[in-house]
């Protein structure tokens, strides 16, 4: 797979600055039922790598530390590391606020019975990849299948009252483009989204959020083999919108891998552009006074500024 990471390092993106950490995220994992062509961790079945519960319990007493209010769970499938349940219940028992990325087939496993229902007693909140609510679309991206698979998992979920007014269960759909193009407005796809899937198949859902494909990892790597990689990055650059620099997310996050180090974010975590420049392990973050305020940046960081911006919760503008 082509590396992209020596064609963003020569940037001229603005600098950035760090103010209060309030969401700490942990990468769990790269292990996934699912090998989606966009997967910027380039997660899939093969992948073995899993953070253990020391590192878990490890963040945890630096999100009280620092006065996080949100453990935002990503990985691979967040919910096949084994030690996932000790976490949240840990987390809500320190009453954190967990978002769980949740690619819904997962729900699905064999192995993970239960797990929507432990999510809904947990109150934990779900952030839900959808990349289109087309059939054909999804399965081309995701794998033949994909899309009646997440359906089963959405109604499983609204049985249990996510997504459904008065039950404080929230859950999230993410959007991400099907190639090397900007996401729409997300207003009006978030629409398009509620009236098609209600319609359709009377799913219901709370926020839609629209995220930009980042040129790293595996689709950096497609991005390459088709020619299209300069094309892309020119594109980011031309519709970068200074006003998003004020709401980017590496400003109010700390992104840990798998392994237990800290990066500004999870794309800079994939391109191995640590926090201030240096691999520092979660432990030598206990008892610092202060969290290291430089941001790293590169030209992926046009990516969450161009158009309506992007982040782990969607457009800024």
């Amino acid at each position: 797979m082509r590396d992209s990471k020596a064609l963003l390092l020569n940037s001229d993106f603005p600098a950035l600055k760090r103010v209060k950490t309030d969401i700490l995220q942990l990468n769990l994992g790269y292990l996934c039922n699912l090998s989606c062509q966009h997967c910027h961790v380039n997660a899939g079945p093969k992948r073995t790598e899993l953070m253990a519960r020391a590192t878990m319990q490890t963040a945890l007493q630096l999100a009280a530390q620092v006065g996080a209010t949100t453990l935002d769970l990503t990985g691979g499938a967040p919910e096949l590391n084994p030690d996932f349940r000790w976490l949240v219940t840990a987390a809500r028992q320190q009453g954190l606020q967990v978002i769980d990325r949740c690619n819904l087939t997962v729900l699905l496993l064999a192995g993970q019975h239960g797990t929507a229902a432990f999510l809904a007693a947990q109150q934990v909140e779900i952030t839900a990849s959808l990349p289109c609510y087309l059939e054909a679309n999804v399965d081309a991206q995701r794998g033949k299948g994909v899309f009646q698979d997440s359906l089963t998992a959405l109604r499983q979920l609204n049985a249990l009252g996510y997504g459904q007014e008065g039950t404080g269960l929230v859950l999230n759909l993410a959007y991400n483009p099907q190639g090397p193009v900007l996401p729409p407005p997300q207003a009006a796809l978030e629409q398009a989204y509620k009236q098609y899937l209600q319609s359709e198949f009377g799913i219901r859902f709370n926020r839609l959020f629209t995220l930009t494909n980042m040129p790293i990892q595996r689709f950096g790597a497609v991005l390459q083999a088709g020619g299209e990689f300069d094309r892309y990055l020119a594109l980011l650059k031309h519709a970068h919108q200074p006003a998003n620099l004020e709401h980017v997310m590496c400003r109010s996050l700390l992104s840990v891998d798998w392994q237990g180090f800290v990066y500004d974010c999870d794309f800079n975590q994939l391109l191995e552009l640590p926090l201030a420049g240096r691999r520092t392990p979660i432990e030598d973050l206990l008892g610092q006074a202060n969290i290291p305020d430089d941001i790293r940046v590169a030209d992926h960081c046009y990516g969450c500024t161009a158009g309506q911006g992007s982040s782990c919760q969607g457009g800024l503008a």
